[in-house]
């Protein structure tokens, strides 16, 4: 479930392994790139945590933000 706090939409996905985080990670770039919005992000082995706010909005949450967690939930 992605959380709203301090300005922004956080969730933390967690995998089998790195290399299933990573995979998930890719097809999330693609995904971010073809919605010219991209997240903030790390990845510690099998965990990735993204956070998304839009920069053009003074970093807060928008409309834009809640597409892209949707369909970054349905990878």
């Amino acid at each position: 479930m992605w959380t709203e706090e301090n300005n922004k939409l956080k969730k933390e996905f967690k995998f089998k392994d790195f290399q299933e985080a990573f995979a998930f990670m890719t097809r999330v770039a693609f995904l971010a790139e073809a919605q010219g919005h991209h997240p903030n992000w790390s990845n510690v082995y099998n965990t990735v945590t993204i956070e998304l706010t839009t920069h053009d909005a003074g970093n807060k949450v928008t409309k834009k933000d809640k597409d892209l967690a949707s369909a970054i939930d349905k990878i």
